[in-house]
C-alpha cells in the first residue's frame, strides 16, 4: 500500500528530526531507543491520515501524531515492565537493559514530551486535542488496571473484556483518528464517526493480538510465545475456550490460571483446551464482526468513497496480519 509508505516516510522523517538530545543521556537514550525502533507507528498514520480525510494542512498535524507515538510508547515501556516483558518488537525491552527505575522516568518523560507536541496548535483546536488527549490517556490506565485485575478475579464476563480492550487499545486508535479529524476543522459528526471507526478496528487489532499471541508466527510477533498464558491473562480466547469448555476442560483451566509459572506443560495444557473448543476459528470471526462495525461508520462519513478507500485498506491490512 504505497500510502502507507507515505505515511510512514513523514512519520519516520519527523521523528529523526525530532530526536532527543537533552541531557541526562541516560534518562533520554532510552527515550530515543524504544522510538527508534519504529514498529508499524500505526497511531501517528492515523493522525495524518484522518486530517488528509478532512482537507487539513499536514504540517500541523505532524508533531501532535509524533505525540500520540510518544504516548503510544509510553505506555509500551511501563505495560514491559508490567508484564516482567524480556522482547519488544524482537528487541530487548528499556527495563531489561537500564532497569525499572530508568524504565519509569523514560516512560514518565515520553508522556511530558508528548503533552508539549501539541503547543503549536491554534488555541480552540490545541484545547479540544488535549482534553481528548488526556481522556484518553486516564481510560487507557482504567483499561490496564481492569487488566491486572482480571489476573486473579474470578469472573470475568466477555462484556468485561470488551470494556477492557476498548479503554486499553480501542480508544487509542479513536481518538488518533479524531484529533487528525479536528485538526483539519472536521465537523462534530464526522470527527465522532472516524473516531468510532478507529475505535472498532482497535478493539478488533486487539483481539488479534490475543490470537497472534498463541497462534500467530512468534519469530515474526517478536513477543515470547504465548505470554497471555503465563501471565494468567483472561483474553478472548480463555473466555470463548471456557464457555465451550467440558466440565473437566473448565477445571483444567481453573487449575493453570490459578497460578504463574514458567512450566510448558501450562502453556501445552491450555492450548490444547484452546484448539479443541476451536476458539481461534471464534476469534477470526470477531474480529471480522468488529471490523464490519468499524466500516459502518466509515461509511457515514459524507466524503467521496475513493478517499475513504484507504481507510479501508488499512483496517483490511491490519486484521490479516502475522505479526
Amino acid at each position: 500500500m504505497e500510502f502507507l509508505d507515505r505515511y510512514q516516510q513523514i512519520v519516520a522523517d519527523a521523528i529523526q528530526k525530532y530526536t532527543f538530545k537533552d541531557k541526562p543521556a541516560e534518562l533520554y537514550d532510552p527515550m530515543n531507543y524504544i522510538i527508534s525502533h519504529g514498529g508499524k507507528r500505526l497511531r501517528p498514520i492515523m493522525v495524518l491520515m484522518a486530517c488528509d480525510l478532512f482537507g487539513g494542512d499536514l504540517k500541523e498535524a505532524i508533531k501532535p501524531a509524533l505525540a500520540i507515538e510518544f504516548f503510544h510508547n509510553f505506555t509500551l515501556i511501563h505495560d514491559d515492565i508490567m508484564d516482567e516483558a524480556p522482547l519488544r518488537r524482537n528487541k530487548p525491552t528499556i527495563h531489561t537493559l537500564h532497569g525499572i527505575n530508568t524504565g519509569i522516568l523514560s516512560g514518565d518523560g515520553l508522556m511530558l514530551k508528548a503533552y508539549k507536541f501539541f503547543e503549536d496548535l491554534e488555541p480552540e483546536i490545541f484545547k479540544a486535542c488535549i482534553r481528548i488527549f488526556t481522556h484518553t490517556g486516564l481510560l487507557l490506565c482504567e483499561g490496564q488496571q481492569y487488566d491486572i485485575n482480571f489476573e486473579t478475579q474470578e469472573n470475568v464476563t466477555f462484556d468485561d473484556y470488551i470494556r477492557m480492550i476498548t479503554y486499553k487499545t480501542g480508544v487509542l486508535s479513536a481518538s488518533s483518528f479524531e484529533i487528525g479529524a479536528l485538526i483539519a476543522k472536521a465537523n462534530f459528526k464526522d470527527a465522532k464517526a472516524i473516531f468510532n471507526f478507529g475505535k472498532h478496528i482497535g478493539i478488533a487489532f486487539q483481539i488479534m493480538d490475543d490470537y497472534l499471541d498463541v497462534f500467530g508466527d512468534q519469530a515474526q510477533f517478536g513477543k515470547k510465545h504465548a505470554g497471555d498464558i503465563y501471565e494468567n491473562k483472561k483474553t478472548v480466547l480463555y473466555l470463548m475456550a471456557r464457555e465451550h469448555a467440558t466440565e473437566e476442560e473448565r477445571k483444567e483451566l481453573d487449575y493453570w490460571y490459578s497460578k504463574k509459572t514458567d512450566n510448558v506443560d501450562k502453556v501445552y495444557g491450555v492450548e490444547k483446551i484452546f484448539r479443541r473448543t476451536k476458539v481461534d476459528e471464534k476469534a477470526l470471526r470477531l474480529i471480522e464482526k468488529h471490523n464490519e462495525i468499524g466500516q459502518s461508520y466509515l461509511e457515514k462519513i459524507n466524503i467521496p468513497e475513493e478517499k475513504k478507500k484507504p481507510f479501508a485498506e488499512l483496517a483490511n491490512y491490519l486484521l490479516r496480519r502475522e505479526s
